[in-house]
């Protein structure tokens, strides 16, 4: 049996870790915990916080190039994507608080791991 409340803390850190920057820097919090932790649990919700690290760095990526296309005039799609990204995020968190036995899955991304 593991831990609830460790189980609680790590998976809300892995994917919570997208708030420290959208950089490579908080994709490093997810990949730790998937090799340091041996909870399965934990590890799911790590392997679901690395793809969406890269699902926002690829649409930020259309969306960056949408906006120099338009020359600027896209700008709302930026701020739908930042709303988007930080609200799918907050409703992982507060998922693995309510639900701490069952790893979340983000809705509509594409999946590497």
């Amino acid at each position: 049996m593991y831990d609830s409340d460790k189980r609680k803390l790590l998976s809300a850190l892995s994917h919570g870790a997208i708030f420290f920057s959208t950089t490579f820097v908080s994709v490093g919090v997810p990949i730790a915990l998937l090799f340091l932790s041996d909870d399965p649990v934990v590890k799911e919700n790590a392997k679901e916080s690395i793809n969406f690290h890269f699902n926002v760095w690829f649409y930020g990526l259309i969306i960056a190039v949408l906006l120099v296309i338009s020359f600027g005039l896209l700008f709302p799609l930026a701020g739908l994507g930042y709303l988007l990204h930080w609200g799918l995020t907050i409703w992982a968190i507060a998922s693995v608080f309510s639900n701490p036995d069952t790893p979340f899955r983000y809705p509509f991304i594409f999946r590497i791991l």
